[in-house]
């Protein structure tokens, strides 16, 4: 199944916009697309915020649509050019070369959400991994081949973690199955000593951690992973991503987002509280010590 593209949270906040303006204007999708001398469905991806808008672009756009006042056509050029310029920047594109596209649009809507849910079936989540067990996932995965590629793939996962620790840090909340604690990657060392480091972080005001235990049977989540990002702005921008064998999906329809909200909340009223959670990942970290 191939990866479906989300689009930028700024873009969709400009799209929206031009959108309802169109609307206020009386012009539909076509007669738009005649303004830029375009097709339709580049208006559609513009007004869903997954191509970015040129500013000549969004000038013609404002005009036809009768955006007269000063404020509001301020407003609509800084959220384009802060669109286009978060397309251009940030610190992954130093390592484009071992970054699908999949991981760094991943990493380009966790650098500007404000929350991330998600729910692990068998892996820890890359926000809490180590780099010893980052490293064995990534040998493990065979997607890349040189221990140069390896290390900077690595060296990816430990940077994105900053958005824990550093300036306004996320707030993460992650459900994990048992089968991560026990799962052995790395050997018993490694895991030890990633249950050390998950523990100490799930400590921190912003991460929440807990573990649905094999005990509790049957759940709604056990399909397979998945992640929810929120954003400030609306929680109609709130995008999910599923993760498949053949390729990770994202989702943005409300009524997509909002299953994958109560199939989340399911998870963690079946799951351990966090107090007990931390006492099992603890336990469980110990027991790779014998």
């Amino acid at each position: 199944m191939p990866t479906v593209k989300p689009s930028t949270v700024l873009g969709r906040q400009l799209g929206d916009e031009l959108r309802r303006f169109r609307e206020s204007a009386g012009l539909s999708t076509a007669e738009a697309a005649e303004v830029l001398d375009c097709t339709k469905g580049k208006i559609s991806r513009i007004e869903n915020g997954h191509v970015p808008v040129r500013m000549p672009d969004l000038h013609a756009l404002m005009h036809a649509y009768d955006v007269e006042g000063t404020e509001a056509r301020e407003r609509l050029a800084a959220l384009a050019r802060r669109a286009n310029r978060r397309r251009r920047d940030g610190w992954w594109r130093q390592y484009e070369s071992v970054l699908g596209d999949a991981y760094r649009d991943q990493i380009e809507m966790e650098a500007i959400c404000n929350g991330i849910r998600t729910y692990e079936v068998q892996l820890v989540p890359g926000l809490l991994q180590t780099a010893e067990y980052g490293r064995a996932v990534t040998v493990a995965s065979r997607s890349w081949k040189t221990p140069e590629e390896i290390e900077q793939f690595v060296q990816v996962r430990l940077t994105r973690q900053e958005r824990l620790t550093g300036k306004a840090p996320v707030d993460f909340w992650a459900v994990l199955s048992e089968g991560v604690l026990r799962q052995q990657v790395g050997g018993p060392a490694v895991m030890r000593a990633q249950l050390d480091h998950m523990a100490a972080m799930a400590e921190q005001p912003n991460v929440t951690v807990q573990v649905l235990p094999f005990s509790r049977g049957a759940h709604s989540s056990m399909f397979g992973p998945y992640l929810l990002l929120s954003f400030p702005q609306l929680a109609s921008l709130d995008l999910v991503l599923s993760e498949t064998p053949t390729g990770n999906i994202w989702m943005e329809r409300e009524l997509e987002v909002a299953r994958y909200r109560e199939l989340f909340d399911d998870a963690r009223t079946a799951a351990l509280p966090p107090t007990e959670s931390l006492t099992l990942i603890r336990r469980v970290a110990k027991e790779y010590q014998s």
